[in-house]
């Protein structure tokens, strides 16, 4: 369980993040949603500890993380997976080293310096691929990619990475409407297959709503909803977002039936 206790953040008179209290458990699906600037971005960054908190505390299973340093940081940071925006692939690497890059954190900096993965390592790269069926993209340059494509395979190193909890700031922002829907059904079937965490940042309410088991509302980095999607009807909708509440309240896809992929080796399904 992730445990989230009295968490802020300030940047200098500003807090972005406020006092924010959650506990979240095995296997959750949660949006976290809000207006822009809202402090969503900044909560998934300090739970990952790329932000410092200010104050509060972070604990994963009862281990407290708020005061990790070194190894142990960077095996929390494998643990937390992290997948961006602007998808933060090497464009000139291909696809596979891309993947295999989220096993640096159990493999020697020199197997990534000489390219000398084990078969392990790559097995676990190539299984996370065949996952979101981009297996055939292996030996591709990753900026000759879609963003639809680059995306799933900032999702495939994240699952390469053997996480128990995936931190996703706002990976459709970029997305064209057929990407955002395989890109969101490629975390589901990692939430659904593997029983990994997902903590999802979102701008659409519709999709936030199709996708995920709670919502968590923020604003001005104060929680100020906690709850199923059913429960966030379109008056509290109106309240959380303001001006902003006609753009995100637009029409999603279904949610699709999830097929299952193939195991990575050593994962256990849910």
């Amino acid at each position: 369980m992730l445990v989230i206790e009295g968490l802020s953040r300030q940047f200098g008179d500003k807090a972005a993040v406020s006092d924010v209290t959650l506990q979240i458990g095995h296997g959750a699906f949660v949006g976290v949603i809000g207006r822009s600037g809202a402090g969503k971005s900044t909560l998934l960054r300090m739970i990952n500890r790329l932000q410092e908190p200010s104050a509060g505390r972070i604990s994963f299973d009862g281990r407290d993380v708020s005061a990790l340093k070194g190894a142990a940081l960077r095996q929390w940071r494998a643990q937390a997976a992290m997948i961006f925006q602007q998808f933060n692939l090497v464009g000139r690497l291909d696809v596979l080293t891309n993947v295999l890059m989220g096993r640096l954190a159990t493999a020697p900096t020199w197997r990534a310096l000489t390219k000398m993965w084990s078969a392990d390592d790559r097995a676990i790269a190539l299984s996370a691929l065949e996952q979101f069926d981009i297996a055939s993209l292996a030996a591709q340059r990753a900026d000759s990619l879609s963003g639809g494509q680059q995306q799933r395979v900032a999702i495939a190193r994240a699952l390469a990475q053997e996480p128990g909890l995936i931190l996703a700031d706002e990976p459709i922002a970029s997305l064209d409407p057929r990407n955002t829907r395989i890109v969101m059904d490629a975390l589901l079937r990692i939430n659904r297959h593997f029983g990994i965490t997902v903590l999802c940042n979102l701008h659409s309410l519709d999709l936030a709503r199709t996708y995920c088991d709670r919502l968590v509302g923020m604003a001005q980095g104060r929680v100020v909803f906690d709850g199923a999607p059913e429960q966030l009807t379109d008056a509290v909708a109106r309240d959380l977002y303001g001006l902003e509440a006609g753009e995100v309240m637009d029409l999603a896809p279904a949610r699709a039936p999830q097929g299952l992929g193939v195991t990575l080796p050593g994962a256990v399904p849910a």
